[in-house]
């Protein structure tokens, strides 16, 4: 039986405090079920970000979306998590992942190293979370036992490994980095490149007492009678695509509500996406498709 769908809004743009409030405020009245922040520099700084978002809501969920762990020492990272977790009284979800983006870290004075040295760091990050919040004598105390649930953004193998091995969600970009990119650009993936990417995490995660929850991140939500006409400014991303191979990719969702509400049950179906997250952007549009879809 699939898990029920979940709504999340990856909440990008820095405001001053009433407007940042009042922008959470909004997404709870929409229907979202998680508000996320990302962890990159130029955007909100996420632990105070999310503080500040609980304190302006009752329901939702807070969650990163996601840390970049190269930016983060696990005995400090432990502190925000326990310390953030307990002012939001247990309402953390906790993103990691290795972070994408080779030109912050050039800025931030960090170093960036291959692709297995991040994974590696990652890993023992995860590791060291656990050790640390999972000890009886830790303070300062989170409120959710065994621990705040852990969310993994991944596509590569090792990535999917962790994932598979760790995560209470197991998150997907439907995008890959652009080789050679220092800046972040990414390219979205096919419908049927991502089937081999969920179809390895699933063999990866069949020993599993329980199944995690599956996300996708949708990059453009697209209320309309003319879905081509509202890809345009999405178009220049893919330029190895035609208008109608773009509609077709699995970060897309474009059309009436009707229309959507069907390609959000097909992913479901496909692939096991029950959480949704979208960008701050389409917060709006997207509130129509979440009011159709509760309880399907």
């Amino acid at each position: 039986m699939p898990h029920p769908f979940r709504f999340g809004v990856n909440l990008l743009t820095a405001a001053p405090a009433a407007e940042w409030r009042a922008k959470c405020r909004r997404a709870e009245e929409l229907g979202y079920d998680v508000l996320l922040v990302p962890d990159h520099l130029g955007m909100p700084a996420p632990f105070p970000a999310l503080v500040a978002a609980a304190e302006a809501t009752e329901r939702p969920r807070v969650g990163t979306f996601v840390l970049n762990a190269g930016f983060w020492n696990p005995a400090l990272l432990a502190r925000e998590v326990a310390t953030t977790d307990a002012l939001t009284g247990g309402r953390l979800e906790l993103g990691l992942g290795t972070g994408y983006v080779r030109a912050e870290h050039e800025t931030a004075g960090l170093p960036w190293g291959s692709p297995g040295e991040r994974v590696d760091h990652l890993r023992r990050t995860v590791e060291e979370l656990d050790r640390l919040l999972g000890s009886e004598e830790y303070q300062p105390r989170p409120v959710q036992r065994p621990r705040v649930p852990l969310l993994i953004g991944a596509g590569g193998d090792r990535m999917l490994r962790l994932a598979a091995r760790h995560a209470d969600i197991a998150a997907f970009t439907g995008a890959r980095a652009v080789p050679g990119s220092t800046s972040g650009e990414l390219l979205p993936v096919t419908a049927d490149e991502l089937d081999e990417r969920v179809g390895l995490y699933r063999r990866l995660a069949e020993g599993r007492k329980e199944p995690a929850e599956l996300n996708l991140l949708i990059q453009l939500v697209a209320v309309t009678e003319d879905r081509e006409a509202a890809l345009k400014p999405f178009l220049p991303y893919v330029p190895h695509l035609s208008a109608e191979q773009a509609l077709e990719l699995p970060v897309v969702l474009a059309g009436s509500v009707e229309h959507i509400v069907e390609q959000a049950l097909e992913r479901r179906e496909r692939y096991g996406f029950s959480y949704l997250t979208v960008l701050e952007p389409s917060m709006e549009a997207f509130a129509p498709v979440m009011a159709a879809l509760r309880g399907r």
